[in-house]
């Protein structure tokens, strides 16, 4: 948001790029509604000035947005107003939160991602964003843990987003879990 016309710019190869396949913009490190309020301005902006070019692109691209600051979860009900899905970025969310460095190993032990506040942030994120119809999902280390697999399913989570090297351990633990007495189910793996 400081350097509008470079955002301007990348929104523009964003939105050309979307006619050739099915794209979604994630908007990082949102802390305020204003900031995701001029956000959208700009894409609107960049929109009609397409239009106006003579230039297609996709009416159906996704915007949205990464829950890494704990003041974007406890706003999430606002911004799940306004945008198509949540990210969870567990890391920062994590760092933000617990007031920790993560590759700080001389405060390593307060650094603790199953941390009560982590998750009920996250909880709250995923109500908020499933009470306005959105999805949303986990990224981060968090994501490939599979000590809390289940509980990010039972709190609504749609989608875990992990490295390569974790996608078979992860989808056995979805496998492995019966959510059938919530009628919860992921959608992604």
């Amino acid at each position: 948001l400081n350097r509008p016309e470079v955002f301007r710019t990348q929104l523009r190869a964003l939105f050309r790029a979307s006619v050739f396949g099915n794209l979604g913009i994630m908007f990082p490190m949102i802390a305020n509604v204003w900031e995701l309020e001029e956000i959208l301005a700009l894409c609107d902006v960049v929109k009609a000035e397409l239009r106006k070019d003579g230039i297609e692109y996709s009416e159906d691209t996704e915007l949205g947005i990464m829950i890494e600051t704990p003041a974007a979860a406890l706003i999430s009900d606002r911004l799940a107003q306004m945008v198509d899905f949540f990210s969870v970025g567990t890391n920062d969310l994590t760092q933000y939160t617990l007031a920790c460095d993560r590759q700080n190993p001389a405060i390593d032990r307060f650094c603790d991602v199953h941390h009560e506040a982590i998750l009920r942030l996250i909880e709250m994120a995923a109500e908020n964003a499933h009470k306005h119809g959105k999805w949303i999902g986990i990224c981060g280390e968090l994501a490939a843990d599979t000590s809390l697999t289940e509980t990010f399913l039972r709190m609504g989570i749609d989608e875990l987003s992990v490295s390569p090297a974790f996608v078979l351990k992860v989808r056995d633990a979805v496998r492995n879990i019966d959510l059938s007495s919530d009628g919860r189910v992921i959608q992604k793996v």
